[in-house]
């Protein structure tokens, strides 16, 4: 007997910003994520951090040359969403997570009304989907916003955006209800204190010492839209699906010492739980307020943000699972700074080729912790590999790293599913080879289907099913009984 039912849930996901393109396009407004540039001289592993500035902003909003932009390009779905589709369908997709870019819709933010023509194109991308019987996961927010509500109004630390966030909101909701089957008002929503440009819109120029009381601020406000956006949706469609998601980036204590123990146990509260606890138990936790006290934070609320967030819970969790993470005393002072690291140094399991650790039963043992803490169904709304794929003479892509990588964590997934979780949905990131997230570059390739340019937009962007493609088919044509 499969260990997955037969209405579960495989399929792929992207985000409007890494795989659109279409910038200037269909009454489409400027996005604060289509002014990261991507620096190719830069040899740190994170190069968009070193450019986040007002003034190299505006600088971007002035260049109109898209080449060191690549969120301004994407992979081309925009113009190529049909044949991507049709890939997709071709491979067996149960369901694809996509989300919606704001500034397409409300090209400033604060306009009164939406953009038709950003609507239709949704429009016909959901009907393209319907076509082919694949089920519609929409993420409202995947980090990116008009840059008009960073220059104009400071980002998320200004409480203006929650309203235009529920007129965002509600105008897809009140569009697509019918339509879309599972939503997601924000993507990965603890990024706010890693990266707090990228979801909150803020520079650290104008807080400095405060960055981290303004950045909290601006989560408080993102809580609060996101729990009026639950309300919302569960008031206008009984048996709605939204959830709030995480990036899973658990933490084992480096070693069986109690003070690590509890440095595990302390960047688990303040980097994940934190925010589950807050979207589906509808409260902040004493721990976090401890945190606030004991680090000057002072937050404000207004009379009716308690009851905003009891009134928001939602109804499953979801989650991106890419490494775990380990946590040691600092010595004697794991509880004053909480560290996020990509390179993790457990000597327990191989690399990717970005330093990522790769640990499959990492995945397990975060949905087991996930359910036993909160009793909801679990989406794992991302997971894959980003690797350097070559593309031979004949167009083949050989990518047996990406088959066994996803292979192992379908595999624990499936024991997770054995030992009582109730998984409802696996969509691998990404779908399609598209631009880094973190990285800004298309060199660090994810999909399924290899997109034909480089780093600076160079290249065809024709399509080539790589080996993964097929062993993927047969995963989901087999309800992933299938792995080898």
């Amino acid at each position: 007997m499969s260990k997955f039912t037969k209405d579960f849930l495989f399929g792929g996901a992207t985000s409007s910003n890494q795989v659109e393109g279409g910038w200037n396009e269909g009454g489409k407004g400027f996005s604060h994520l289509d002014a990261i540039k991507f620096n190719p001289d830069d040899d740190t592993s994170n190069p968009i951090h070193s450019i986040i500035s007002k003034k190299s902003i505006l600088e971007a909003i002035e260049e109109k040359d898209p080449t060191y932009y690549p969120k301004r390009r994407g992979s081309d779905f925009y113009h190529r969403y049909k044949e991507d589709i049709k890939l997709f369908s071709e491979m067996g997709w149960k369901v694809y997570r996509l989300s919606i870019e704001w500034a397409r819709i409300f090209p400033n933010g604060d306009d009164l009304t939406p953009n038709e023509e950003g609507l239709k194109f949704y429009d016909d991308v959901f009907k393209e989907l319907r076509a082919h019987n694949i089920k519609i996961f929409v993420t409202v927010s995947h980090y990116s916003m008009p840059i008009n509500l960073v220059l104009k109004y400071g980002g998320w630390i200004n409480r203006k955006l929650i309203d235009f966030y529920q007129n965002y909101f509600q105008t897809l909701f009140d569009r697509y209800k019918d339509i879309v089957d599972i939503w997601l008002p924000f993507n990965e929503i603890n990024i706010s204190q890693m990266k707090p440009f990228w979801n909150n819109g803020l520079f650290e120029e104008d807080y400095k010492d405060k960055y981290n009381e303004a950045n909290y601020q601006a989560l408080h406000h993102l809580f609060l839209a996101n729990a009026l956006a639950v309300k919302y949706a569960h008031e206008n469609k009984k048996d709605v699906q939204i959830g709030s998601m995480v990036a899973g980036r658990i933490n084992y204590p480096a070693t069986c010492k109690p003070e690590d123990m509890l440095a595990a146990q302390y960047e688990n509260r303040i980097k994940l739980y934190f925010y589950y606890d807050v979207t589906a138990r509808g409260y902040y936790p004493e721990y976090m307020k401890t945190y606030f006290k004991k680090h000057n934070i002072n937050l404000k609320f207004e009379k009716d943000d308690e009851e905003i967030l009891k009134n928001g819970t939602v109804n499953f969790l979801s989650f991106s699972y890419y490494f775990t993470e380990n946590a040691q005393d600092y010595p004697g002072k794991y509880d004053e700074v909480v560290s996020w690291k990509i390179e993790s140094k457990n000597p327990y399991f191989e690399k990717s080729d970005w330093g990522w650790g790769i640990d499959p039963k990492g995945l397990r043992w975060t949905l087991n912790e996930f359910y036993d803490r909160y009793k909801l169904p679990i989406f794992i709304s991302e997971n894959g590999l980003g690797a350097y794929d070559v593309l031979t003479k004949d167009n083949k892509i050989h990518d047996d790293y990406r088959i066994n990588y996803l292979k192992e964590h379908i595999r624990e997934m499936g024991n997770a599913i054995e030992e009582g979780i109730p998984v409802i949905g696996y969509t691998v990131w990404g779908a399609i080879d598209l631009v880094s997230a973190g990285t800004n570059e298309m060199s660090k390739r994810y999909g399924f289907i290899y997109v034909d340019s480089d780093d600076l937009g160079n290249g065809t962007y024709d399509r080539y099913k790589k080996d993964s493609f097929d062993w993927y088919k047969n995963v989901i044509k087999s309800n992933g009984e299938n792995l080898d």
